[in-house]
Parts: C-alpha cells; structure tokens; sequence
C-alpha cells in the first residue's frame, strides 16, 4: 500500500517541477545603459517557446504604431505588415528556446525604435545582495561571433507596468 503512494507522490512532485514557470516569465521593466526606464515587458513561454511583448512604452501612448520598423522580418511570430502594428502588445522577442531553467537563447529581438533585429539571448541572475541587488535579467542582444551589448532588466508588476507613462 506505501508502494503506490509513494509513487504516486514522485509523479506529483516530477509534474509540478516540470511545469513550472521559468524565473525568466513575467512581468519586467527594460533599463537602458543610462539607467532609464524605457519600458514594461511581459516574458512568457508558449509552446516551449520564449516570447516577450511591450505592455507599456515610457513617454509613448498605448496606440503607438511601430512606424520605424521594416515591413517584415524572416520568422516574425505574427502575420501581417510589422511596420503598421502597434508598438504594445507585439512580440518583439521571439524564437528563444530554454538551455537551462532560466537561460534561453537562439531567438531574436527587434528594437521597435530604430527597426534593428538581434540574436537574442535572456539569462535569470538571482539577487545575490552583491553584483545582483535585485532578480535580473540579462538581455543581450548580438549581430553576430558574440559581438553585442546587454542589458539589465529589473522584474516588475502588471500594475507597476500599467502605471509607466
């Protein structure tokens, strides 16, 4: 009677590791290399797959058009003329698939400002009260042969995001 219990127990405890959310999924804000705000993302995995769209732009209105960017881009996630879609709510971060619980990579991610795509990869640093005050995100993006730059981004709230104007 223990046997199957016990087993039953193991099962549980495998399925809920195996469908928790990455610490990389959720709601973060993008610091520039300034240590300006510029926006609210929402991180999330579909499929197995890491998407990230724009909840809220910094000195940008909700309805803004990502007039800047080009018509199309190869593998874009969602159908249609990219440069007529709305800045909010688009996936500007696609393609990424997980290395290790919060290390994702071989995705991209556009620049809405200036139309720029990137190799994209996304890592998780957990606040360690030294380097990382804060949980992290490291988003780095590439042209190529490890040449890029990254950002830090700092986790954040839907309502903190909602109140970004």
């Amino acid at each position: 009677m223990k046997k199957p219990i016990f087993a039953a127990l193991l099962v549980l405890c495998a399925a809920a590791i195996a469908f928790a959310a990455d610490p990389v999924e959720g709601y973060w804000v993008s610091i520039n290399e300034e240590g300006k705000l510029t926006a609210g993302w929402h991180i999330y995995q579909k499929d197995g797959v890491l998407y990230g769209e724009i909840l809220a732009a910094a000195d940008e209105p909700r309805d803004k058009i990502a007039t800047a960017v080009k018509e199309s881009y190869k593998d874009f996630p969602v159908a249609g003329v990219v440069n007529k879609m709305p800045l909010v709510g688009t996936p500007w971060i696609w393609g990424l698939t997980s290395k290790t619980p919060g290390q994702w990579a071989g995705g991209n991610i556009i620049d809405p400002a200036d139309g720029k795509i990137y190799k994209c990869k996304i890592t998780f640093r957990k606040a360690d009260g030294k380097k990382y005050k804060e949980d992290t995100l490291e988003m780095r993006g590439e042209i190529g042969m490890g040449i890029g730059r990254s950002q830090f981004w700092k986790k954040s709230t839907a309502e903190e995001i909602d109140n970004i104007k």
